[in-house]
């Protein structure tokens, strides 16, 4: 699995959710760019702070999430 060290998370910053190197951009919104068909170059233009690898490691964290499960616990 790739090393995933760009995605952080910090209750003062964005209320927690996981951001881009501690910065006020979430990995929602560039999933969200990317989802809306936004190329990887439009993205690096509009937010010129972001890094290639950035969005690498945002749709990696995204694949990563998808493979956890959570299951209720069983009660007796």
């Amino acid at each position: 699995m790739t090393q995933i060290d760009r995605i952080t998370f910090d209750p003062a910053v964005m209320g927690g959710k996981p951001c881009i190197r501690g910065q006020r951009l979430t990995v929602s919104t560039i999933l969200g760019l990317l989802a809306a068909g936004r190329t990887r170059e439009e993205i690096l233009s509009a937010y010129p702070y972001l890094e290639a690898e950035d969005i690498d490691q945002c749709l990696a964290y995204a694949a990563w999430r998808l493979e956890e499960r959570e299951s209720p616990l069983a009660t007796a």
